[in-house]
């Protein structure tokens, strides 16, 4: 279903330095945002909306509505997808509203044993890439050993649900790739046109490594030179959409100090949910005296990887690559950095390419971070519409900007016997210009 396509920046750009009671009266309640919404998509309810769950906002600030297990599960329920923020004609600042919500809950709901321990267990393991590559060999060992089909099969249902999500989100490891480590400095090829620094990211560095490689090289044959700072960690997004936003500025401030002293033209960063957060650094730390200039210099200069490069007259020529490739628009690349066109326009570059648009396409996949291992229900039920709509487009393979993205809708293809082959549209354009096989 087609929604009205706005840039909510355009309404009011200072809206972070505004009050929480005034961006919740932005809201006219027209509705605009109801067939955007996967989860009314889902069940139809209005608390399940993001006009009502602005409701429940302004009931919990005014004091009408206490604010309990029963608003936080509304609350809990919502993606943080920033679909709604597209759609909605008055330029409500939604993004905002449900990160500081979130927190809210977090600091007044005491959640049970096991939801807190199972909380504790993702925020101590997936912003630390180092942790997540001494996962890798158990889940290796684990898939050549055929575990993982075990849980997601009848095996699986002995395990919580939640634990069982876990398991299978695992995509194929391949041990060389996921242990090796990126050059610092990269030349560029023929004369250089920009100094660039690159984000790694976790997720990406320790299951997608190829996608980091494949950014580097692309970005040397267009001309730039490439750095990719030591000891850089998490850029906080996974906390920052969970309502821990100490903890994103934590992550937020070691991360600028690790990138500062490095000279560049742009900070590029190829993991849609990461790059809509550093580019939120200025907001996150506008409070903090002694960062806030540093942190909106930083993001100032943040930049995904296909905005990029279609900035760049391409260079290096490409080879024909004849596959037919649907494009699934990652929600925190299409909603939250309104980044569309560029990615298509730099796979139309390519040979060959037939690009494919997917019914419903600005629907969120059901990822939408550590959405999918929250609430993996409700992370189902949308994963599969958005699976069945790739589906019907008959594609050779599906291109997603996220990491995340490509880990749900993976998932769901193994579950249904489907293989179909998934890449970054880095990796699409790293094939075309070395002409090797995509790997």
């Amino acid at each position: 279903m087609s929604v009205p396509v706005t840039d909510p920046l355009a309404h009011d750009p200072d809206a972070s330095k505004r009050g929480y009671r005034d961006l919740i009266a932005d809201c006219v309640h027209c509705g605009f945002c109801l067939p955007a919404c996967p989860t009314y998509n889902s069940w139809g309810e209005e608390m399940d909306s993001p006009r009502g769950r602005i409701d429940l906002m302004k009931g919990v600030e005014d004091g009408i509505i206490p604010l309990d297990t029963l608003v936080a599960g509304h609350i809990d329920a919502c993606l943080g997808c920033m679909a709604c923020v597209t759609a909605c004609p008055s330029g409500v600042r939604y993004d905002l509203l449900i990160e500081a919500t979130r927190a809210k809950v977090e600091d007044a709901i005491t959640r049970p044993a096991g939801d807190r321990a199972f909380r504790e267990l993702v925020f101590a393991l997936f912003p630390y890439p180092n942790r997540l590559r001494a996962m890798i060999p158990g889940l290796w060992l684990g898939t050549k050993l055929g575990l993982t089909r075990a849980v997601a099969g009848p095996l699986g249902k002995l395990l919580p649900l939640r634990l069982r999500q876990l398991v299978t989100m695992a995509p194929p490891i391949k041990l060389r790739d996921a242990f090796g480590s990126l050059p610092y400095l990269t030349r560029a090829k023929g004369q250089r046109r920009a100094r660039v620094a690159l984000v790694a990211g976790c997720v990406q560095r320790a299951f997608f490594p190829r996608v980091n490689t494949a950014t580097i090289r692309v970005l040397s044959a267009e001309g730039c030179e490439v750095v990719v700072p030591h000891g850089q960690g998490c850029c906080g997004a996974l906390s920052l959409h969970s309502g821990r936003p100490d903890e994103a500025k934590n992550f937020a401030r070691a991360l600028i100090a690790s990138f500062e002293k490095e000279r560049v033209d742009a900070i590029l960063i190829n993991a849609a949910g990461c790059g809509s957060t550093l580019k939120e650094y200025g907001d996150l730390l506008l409070e903090d005296e002694a960062w806030r200039d540093r942190a909106q210099a930083f993001a100032a200069k943040v930049r995904d990887i296909n905005e990029y490069l279609a900035t760049l007259e391409p260079r290096a020529p490409r080879h024909s690559l004849p596959l037919r490739v649907a494009y699934h628009d990652a929600c925190h690349l299409a909603h939250a950095q309104r980044v569309r066109s560029q990615p298509r326009d730099l796979l139309r570059t390519i040979p060959g390419l037939e690009l494919l648009e997917i019914p419903d396409g600005d629907q969120c996949c059901g990822s939408a971070g550590t959405y999918n291992l929250f609430e993996p229900e409700s992370a189902h039920e949308i994963g599969v519409r958005k699976v069945e709509n790739v589906q019907r487009v008959a594609p050779d393979l599906v291109a997603s900007a996220n990491p995340g993205c490509t880990l749900q809708m993976q998932s769901i293809l193994r579950e249904r016997g489907v293989t179909l082959r998934a890449a970054h549209p880095i990796e699409l354009l790293d094939a075309a210009i070395s002409g090797k096989p995509l790997a």
